[in-house]
């Protein structure tokens, strides 16, 4: 007997789901995820919930736990780490505060870095051609750790830059999530801080954490420039 002859249905199945599944199908996705974040910050304001909202059924350790992971998934929706941070310390005190907020900077830091790396990366690793953006590639996939520690201990490097950076490099998710984990603690810890002690903004407390917030700025802006000329020179054809 003959056997069948697939038909047209299979072939077009076949391609529509290769097509979904290519590089720039996931890319496109990435953006809308990103855009709908972004969109549901601007709707719904969640810090504003982080803070002023908290059920009061949920206290304690439990508490803490589900203030992480709403903390995780609001930062990788581009709600603003500082102002969630403040929050922390406000509802919780320093010490719970800071390890709620640390926590949440590492879920949300671990999900940004999940979906750039399997929906974005094949498409957008080609498109690094410049000779800066090369020169941090390669210094992300060479000393992933220690790149993003300093990344991390630099306040004025936005966190959602330094999660795709590293994303789109070829750096591991256990350095990623480990520099992220240490690096944020010393801003973060400020602005748990400052909120734990917003009711006394005349304190000797919140005027060291804010003075260290504008410190640790200004620090990190003046090192960035004075190691401009490092990635230059990584960036320069040999």
């Amino acid at each position: 007997m003959l056997e069948p002859v697939p038909g047209p249905r299979g072939g077009l199945a076949l391609r529509c789901g290769r097509a979904l599944l290519s590089p720039w199908a996931r890319l496109a996705l990435l953006v809308l995820l990103l855009a709908a974040g972004a969109g549901s910050m601007v709707l719904y304001e969640p810090h504003r919930m982080l803070a002023s909202g908290w059920p009061p059924q949920v206290s304690g350790g439990v508490a803490v736990v589900v203030f992480a992971v709403a903390y995780g998934v609001c930062s990788a929706a581009f709600v603003p780490r500082p102002l969630m941070s403040m929050a922390a310390g406000a509802l919780f005190g320093s010490a719970a505060g800071l390890t709620a907020a640390v926590a949440g900077t590492v879920i949300g830091a671990g999900i940004s870095f999940v979906l750039v790396r399997v929906l974005g990366q094949d498409a957008l690793r080609p498109l690094l051609r410049g000779r800066w953006l090369k020169a941090a590639d390669g210094l992300l996939s060479r000393h992933g750790f220690r790149s993003m520690l300093a990344l991390r201990l630099f306040p004025g490097i936005p966190f959602a830059a330094a999660n795709y950076c590293g994303a789109l490099s070829q750096m591991r998710y256990a350095p990623f999530l480990l520099a992220t984990g240490i690096g944020v603690v010393p801003n973060t810890a400020a602005y748990v801080i400052a909120g734990s002690t917003a009711a006394s903004p005349t304190s000797p407390v919140f005027l060291a954490a804010t003075g260290f917030i504008v410190l640790s700025g200004l620090v990190g802006v003046f090192v960035a420039w004075r190691k401009r000329h490092r990635l230059r020179g990584a960036a320069r054809p040999r």
